[in-house]
């Protein structure tokens, strides 16, 4: 019988994390479900940590689920998926161009220069990359001149600072074009670094999901489902737990899914990222 508290792991992207899991850990308690949790200065040593049962569920970005789930499998086992936020469904990165750009297409990108966010950025790099292949049949360093703004490596993009250098180099023109996550683009609008009229969405991804809460190989399932069952029933008007889920950027948890990550797991493997066995393959990547 688990008597102690189950350890869950998260990234510190930024100082609110310690905030947002010790208001999760109280709202937990209250609860009768014991946490304790565990920062991380990258998804990489976390995902080594859950397959080596270091900590029982992890917070994690999309990528790191790639890497749990490859690195688990590799053993012959398997890690599991409990929640994610309605945030983070059905999401789409966006290539932002100057408003008078003579760019009408991804075709005409052939010889540009793009913009991307960090190397590990699941929705400024990878996904984009993949997306320019596959749906516009321009290969990276061929047809077009690949550019990225390494920021925090090891984060995964979380931080955001990637695309928000690429956003600004596209307004000076030092690029033709840069990829971000479409609420960033929303964002960089609202905040004035994308000034209103300056620029316009030349193309899309496809749809893809972003993070979600993981469970180790090993841990029960009903342990599983009761701590999925706790958060799922995290109600937005009760202010105490509104506070909370507004610090975590949802309005309601959602029952976990994974075909939501069928680009990445493409873009993962065919960019050489992760090896199907969960390695980093990537010659340049410093976390």
């Amino acid at each position: 019988m688990h008597t102690s508290a189950y350890i869950l792991g998260a990234v510190a992207y930024a100082p609110k994390v310690i905030t947002i899991w010790e208001g999760f850990k109280t709202y937990l308690a209250e609860r009768d479900f014991a946490i304790d949790f565990i920062l991380y200065s990258n998804y990489e040593t976390q995902a080594e940590a859950m397959i080596a049962g270091d900590i029982q569920f992890a917070w994690n970005s999309p990528l790191a689920w790639v890497r749990t789930e490859r690195l688990a499998r590799a053993q012959g086992r398997q890690a599991g998926v409990v929640v994610m936020r309605d945030t983070d469904i059905d999401l789409q990165s966006v290539l932002v161009v100057k408003a008078d750009s003579a760019l009408n297409n991804l075709a005409d990108l052939r010889g540009q220069t793009v913009g991307f966010g960090a190397i590990d950025s699941p929705q400024a790099t990878l996904i984009p990359l993949d997306h320019m292949q596959h749906v516009g049949g321009l290969q990276p360093h061929k047809d077009f001149s690949v550019r990225r703004f390494d920021v925090l490596g090891g984060k995964h993009g979380d931080h955001i600072g990637g695309e928000r250098l690429a956003a600004a180099a596209m307004l000076k023109g030092e690029i033709a074009a840069s990829w971000m996550i479409a609420k960033n683009y929303r964002a960089f609008a609202n905040e004035g670094l994308l000034p209103a009229g300056a620029t316009r969405v030349l193309d899309s991804t496809g749809l893809y999901d972003h993070c979600i809460m993981s469970a180790a190989p090993g841990v029960d399932a009903a342990v599983s489902q009761r701590f999925g069952d706790l958060l799922l029933a995290m109600d937005w008007n009760d202010p105490p737990v509104r506070a909370l889920l507004e610090l975590e950027g949802l309005k309601q948890w959602q029952p976990a899914r994974t075909e939501g990550f069928a680009l990445l797991e493409r873009a993962a493997t065919e960019q050489g990222f992760y090896d199907e066995q969960g390695r980093i393959v990537a010659q340049d990547y410093r976390y």
